[in-house]
């Protein structure tokens, strides 16, 4: 199981395990952290579970979808970065991924 370190929008650090076959979202969310609200379930269409991924991480993740980055559009705190983390599935390549929450819109 691949070890995540997830920054809360208070900068605080926290490392979790990551199951593979599950999402970003289901880890980060199953693991407590509130401020990750998730309200579509992971659906791709709310864009409540945005996260700033780490930079030397954005080579493992998956293509961005039209969708998904139609709804990081959406966001004032969209960066290069930005991803939905329902969209990015755990694989052993993230283990020692930092990801941080982003600020809510």
């Amino acid at each position: 199981m691949p070890q995540i370190t997830v920054i809360d929008q208070s900068g605080a650090e926290s490392s979790v395990e990551a199951t593979t076959g599950r999402t970003l979202m289901e880890t980060i969310r199953d693991n407590g952290f509130d401020e990750l609200l998730a309200l579509c379930g992971g659906c791709c269409s709310c864009a409540t579970c945005h996260v700033h991924i780490d930079p030397s991480f954005m080579d493992k993740m998956p293509k961005l979808s039209e969708d998904e980055n139609d709804l990081l559009d959406s966001s004032d705190h969209r960066n290069e970065f930005s991803r939905l983390s329902c969209q990015i599935p755990i694989t052993d390549a993230l283990e020692g991924l930092k990801v941080t929450i982003a600020q809510e819109d």
